[in-house]
């Protein structure tokens, strides 16, 4: 299997380092690789080639997206390369062809024309969110949604050129005076075994 990580860091000196998506970026690089996968990265904050981009997203079986949850979302820098990448697979349609429907078949849904099947996309954030924020109803703030709603946005993207999506990991309460990020760390290995791997290798 083939993995693709996208790290979308966005560095603030002082504040957000960017070391705990580090920290997990290289732990699914070891896991993959461990078990004979084969791994390519990239850093959106120290530049990349669209075209290589779309060359890696075509290669790839599986790509996660290593975040930080900056003001309910990514940071900026990943919007900018989803533009840039996804365009060029537009114009190229290798990512897709169209939206998926045509005028002689009106049964054709929006979101139906991606060239990407058989390949998974998944997302691994850290949040300052504590993990009870989310599913439950009674909360000021999400009422009831799931991080997985929250990504929507970014998960439609994948979804629309034909991915399959995985469920989101997410390290939480980072910011307050003693995570507990080993437990985060084994968190993640146990998710990536559970969702990530088919064949149980």
């Amino acid at each position: 299997m083939k993995i693709l990580i996208i790290n979308t860091h966005l560095t603030y000196p002082g504040w957000s380092e960017g070391k705990l998506n580090l920290t997990l970026m290289n732990l699914a690089k070891d896991f993959f690789t461990e078990r004979g996968h084969q791994v390519a990265e990239t850093f959106v904050e120290r530049g990349y080639n669209p075209e290589e981009e779309v060359e890696k997203h075509v290669a790839a079986d599986l790509v996660i997206l290593q975040t930080p949850v900056n003001w309910f979302g990514a940071p900026w820098i990943y919007k900018k390369y989803v533009d840039e990448v996804f365009n060029v697979g537009l114009a190229g349609k290798v990512f897709l062809e169209g939206d998926g429907r045509t005028r002689s078949d009106p049964s054709q849904q929006y979101g139906t024309g991606g060239k990407m099947q058989g390949r998974k996309f998944m997302i691994s954030a850290t949040w300052n969110a504590p993990r009870e924020a989310f599913g439950n109803p009674g909360g000021v703030l999400y009422g009831g949604k799931g991080t997985d709603d929250l990504f929507l946005h970014i998960t439609s993207n994948y979804k629309f050129c034909g991915y399959d999506i995985l469920p989101d990991y997410g390290a939480f309460d980072i910011f307050k005076k003693n995570p507990d990020i080993p437990h985060a760390l084994e968190d993640y290995k146990r998710h990536l075994e559970k969702h990530c791997l088919t064949n149980g290798d």
